[in-house]
């Protein structure tokens, strides 16, 4: 597509934010009936076929619309057919309002199907704005209104129930007819529209905009999206009805899952067209189509009983997918259509830039038809075999064809001449002219630049002063100050269990000592084994993406644990899950902490990596202080649910504790992906940076910074609980989030001691005063009987957590240290920048690395809390083997580093500056 050199940025991201506006209005109103849909057949009496078809009307008029909707938004522009849809589709929903009779009803329903029709003015109009290395991009920004299918299936229900459903059609006309007013007022005309009229010229001729639905290609992108848009549509239409069969769910919870499906499968589409202009459309069809089968054959295997012959006797035991599993693989399922819907249509405007509205139009128009026929042949199989998860089953097997059918024309057109033409027959000069040799659309969709390619530093050099002062460090600081918050976010979820487990017995769930401490211990599991990827993680995909996406991931424990603690018959492993999935929290730190080492110079590194972790760490004690109050008030009102009542009789909102994340995650997110830079020198593949196995220091840092932040985090699972069992008397929620909130202040505030002093000094003095803290712990605990012990215990405590922060800094700073000194001797080939960049590289994957390690202090101070009661009656042996540990620490550190024969003695002590 000819995108005029003169169009400005603003003029693109009007153009842009108007029509997806439009579309997630018009989308919300296209997916209508799949929520007053059941209370139209309930106020009828209308039988299943009926609402079938009342349901997939608008899904059928929208699709068949959009071939020629597309042409004629090339012939007479965007703004001018796309106000007059929104307009046309408003009435008819209005008129729906009015109507008392099914017919009434359907004749309604088919021209609220304009609004499907929306989807193929938008591209058109969208494309024409932005120049070919965008378009992936921008048309899936556009693209992500699709999630006006989750407002209708979120805000819907409630309007439904306080209003009734004619209220709901009524509220949806008006906001669809004030979008075309404001659409028609501020949007532009596409500049090739306005150069036409300029010059004079008439638009091409109908038969030359069909002319490339001749091509056997249209066809082939037409099954993609008969299965990424028309699936979703299909599934966003049929999964209300099949949760509350499956599931016996009620309407509003039914609608609530199902609009987390529509919201990830729309949402994640602007992200999928960034990735189709990075890394290729056709990577992301293989992504998508992978994915979606592993997914699919999960979701298609139904419930089923086995019963297996063995020696004493029949074993019995059955498989079947409970209803947040399923959520949650739903959920994901939904996330990778997205990105293959935003794929699809990356491949349009590159193959045909001059016929986006015709090829758009039909693939569109398949894609829609899907969301039309698929939920009839759902219901044909339902009826035929009596499986519900037959729906699933029909999807894994359209995926199988076409993922055969795209391997095999890649390949293919892999061994066309790369000078072949699209059209095979074309002879016209003005027709070769419109069209894209396979070349170009090979380099365009298998390699994709990156669309944000100011995000990617090409050249860092933050020991450069010159380079620090002017440009640098502006850069380092935003990117850090970015990085706080969201790793603030990752601590707070991956703890939250700390404080919603003491509270679960209080709430009904009958689970016993063993049972909530392995809850608390859990996060802490998963996430240090996620911190072992994650440490590799930044290098591969540079932090600004992985940053994102690890901040993203917060939303499934936050969504989910909300939901679950409020049903007090929630089974256990559910909540396993739950506690496992807060752990992508955990894994945060390491990516975090690696990404933030590559920005700053070495002077620098200790103060900086200190802020990051320490005051990242503050969402420990901030989730511990502000947990205990949001449970006790209802935040987000009905939207929130229903209070339980604690065995005190007091009312509490505990999915509060989850939800109050989201939307802070939300923004945390955006601000990552809008705001953040990857560094082109940083990165590297998993080999290049597994040389860190090969050295020594790597695993000796591994076992200090297990002392020191294992035992931070491992203490700010398990204290909770543990003070709660031990002085139960006391109300200990209202004061352990202290602990966590000095130990991070005292990170954030200490690094410029290990810079100034040494990191191997500072370490071993905190090793040493940790140990005199650990032996107050256990004697105010053996004599716990005596006034005052509760407060000794506490003060103890706080001593740990301040000297843990200490030395949480001291042994990061350690790491670049040492590395500088090992490097050189190790390597002694690599000089100057090679040399640096070594040294930077190496030690940045040391610091991920051992937080990975010490992570798992999360899980195992807990379960060593709770196998010392089982074993012991008292969690004093648990407390001895962590001043035992600690011993070991303070000489590793002594011997290796600050003794006089230590690596960094000479450093430390400014007799060599080397």
């Amino acid at each position: 597509m000819d995108a005029p050199s003169a169009v400005s940025k603003s003029d693109q991201n009007r153009a842009l934010a108007l029509s997806t506006i439009a579309f997630t209005v018009c989308f919300a109103v296209w997916t209508i009936f799949s929520i007053i849909g059941i209370a139209i057949q309930e106020e009828l009496q209308l039988s299943e076929s009926q609402l079938g078809i009342l349901i997939a009307t608008p899904i059928l008029t929208g699709s068949l619309t959009r071939l020629i909707l597309g042409v004629w938004t090339e012939r007479y522009g965007g703004r001018l057919v796309f106000s007059i849809q929104m307009l046309l589709t408003a009435i008819a929903t209005c008129l729906l309002a009015v109507a008392s009779t099914y017919p009434m009803y359907l004749l309604a329903a088919l021209f609220i199907g304009l609004a499907g029709g929306s989807f193929i003015i938008g591209v058109t109009y969208v494309s024409s704005w932005f120049e070919a290395e965008r378009q992936g991009t921008a048309l899936g920004i556009f693209g992500a209104g699709n999630v006006g299918a989750a407002v209708t299936k979120f805000l819907a229900p409630f309007i439904l129930v306080a209003f009734g459903w004619h209220a709901v059609a009524y509220v949806w006309a008006g906001a669809l007819a004030l979008m075309a007013v404001i659409f028609y007022l501020f949007a532009k005309d596409e500049p090739q529209l306005v150069a036409r009229r300029a010059a004079g010229t008439k638009p091409i001729s109908l038969s030359e905009q069909f002319e490339p639905l001749e091509d056997i290609r249209v066809w082939r992108f037409s099954l993609y999206y008969f299965f990424v848009f028309g699936g979703f549509v299909a599934l966003a239409l049929w999964m209300p009805h099949y949760l509350i069969d499956v599931y016996k769910v009620d309407l509003k919870t039914a609608g609530m899952c199902a609009a987390a499906f529509s919201l990830s499968a729309s949402l994640f589409r602007a992200y999928g067209g960034h990735l189709s202009d990075r890394y290729g459309a056709r990577s992301v069809m293989y992504w998508t189509f992978g994915f979606s089968l592993f997914l699919l054959f999960m979701l298609s295997y139904p419930p089923t009983q086995y019963i297996i012959q063995t020696k004493n006797g029949p074993l019995t035991f059955s498989t079947e997918m409970g209803l947040w599993p399923f959520v949650v693989t739903l959920f994901i399922l939904g996330f990778f259509m997205s990105l293959g819907k935003a794929a699809v249509f990356k491949h349009i405007p590159v193959y045909y830039p001059h016929h986006v509205g015709s090829v758009g139009g039909l693939v569109g128009m398949i894609g829609g038809l899907g969301g039309f026929i698929l939920p009839i042949i759902f219901g044909m199989a339902l009826d035929l075999t009596g499986i519900y998860t037959s729906c699933f089953a029909i999807l894994f097997a359209i995926v199988v064809f076409s993922l055969i059918w795209m391997h095999l024309a890649i390949k293919a057109e892999d061994h066309h001449s790369a000078h072949e033409t699209e059209f095979r027959t074309e002879t016209d000069s003005e027709r070769v002219s419109t069209a894209v040799t396979e070349q170009k659309a090979q380099e365009l969709l298998n390699k994709g630049e990156s669309t944000m390619k100011e995000t990617v530093l090409k050249e860092w050099h933050p020991d450069d002063e010159e380079f620090w002062e002017t440009k640098g460090r502006a850069i380092a600081r935003r990117n850090l100050w970015i990085s706080i918050p969201a790793l603030l976010l990752a601590f707070a979820v991956w703890m939250v269990w700390s404080v919603v487990v003491a509270k679960l017995p209080a709430i009904g769930f009958n689970f016993s000592s063993s049972q909530l401490f392995w809850l608390a211990a859990l996060p802490g599991l998963s996430g240090a084994t996620l911190r072992i990827f994650y440490s590799f993680m930044v290098p591969i995909f540079g932090g600004r993406l992985w940053t994102t996406l690890s901040t993203a991931s917060l939303l499934l424990p936050a969504i989910g644990m909300g939901y679950a603690v409020q049903n007090p018959d929630t089974p256990f492993l559910i909540f396993l899950i739950l506690a496992l999935l807060c752990g992508f929290g955990g894994g945060n730190f390491a990516s975090s902490m690696a990404n933030i080492a590559f920005f700053f110079p070495d002077k620098e590194k200790g103060n900086a990596l200190a802020l990051n972790a320490g005051l990242g760490n503050l969402g420990v004690s901030l989730m511990q202080f502000l947990v205990p109050i949001v449970i006790t008030i209802g935040v987000f009102g009905v939207l929130g649910g229903e209070p339980q009542t604690t065995s005190e009789g007091t009312k509490v909102w505990m999915q509060n504790a989850g939800f109050i994340w989201v939307p802070m995650i939300i923004l945390s997110t955006i601000a990552a992906w809008m705001g953040m830079n990857d560094i082109a020198d940083a990165r590297s593949s998993f080999s290049d940076q597994a040389i860190i196995f090969k050295r020594k220091h790597n695993w000796l840092m591994c076992i200090l910074y297990t002392g020191t932040f294992g035992s931070f985090i491992g203490y700010s699972a398990g204290f909770p609980l543990l003070a709660k069992l031990e002085f139960p008397d006391v109300n200990t929620l209202h004061l352990v989030f202290l602990g966590p909130f000095i130990g991070a202040l005292s990170r954030a505030g200490s690094g410029w001691l290990a810079d100034k002093y040494g990191g191997a000094r500072v370490t071993f003095w905190t090793f040493a005063l940790m140990i005199v803290a650990t032996l107050g712990v256990i004697y105010f605990l053996t004599n716990n009987e005596m006034s005052g012990a509760f407060w000794g215990f506490f003060g103890c405590f706080l001593a740990l957590f301040f000297l843990t922060g200490i030395g949480n800094a001291s042994t990061f700073q350690m790491i670049p240290v040492i590395m500088g000194k090992e490097i050189p001797r190790l390597m002694p080939q690599l000089k100057g920048e090679d040399l640096n960049k070594q040294v930077d590289r190496e030690s940045a994957a040391i610091i991920a690395f051992t937080s990975a390690i010490a992570a798992y202090g999360a899980f195992f101070i807990p379960k060593a809390y709770g196998t010392s009661i089982n074993m012991t009656g008292g969690p004093m042996a648990a407390l001895w083997a962590f001043l035992i540990f600690y011993v070991l620490c303070l000489f590793l550190t002594w011997h290796f580093y600050s003794s006089r024969r230590g690596m960094l003695y000479e450093i430390e002590h400014n007799k060599n500056k080397g």
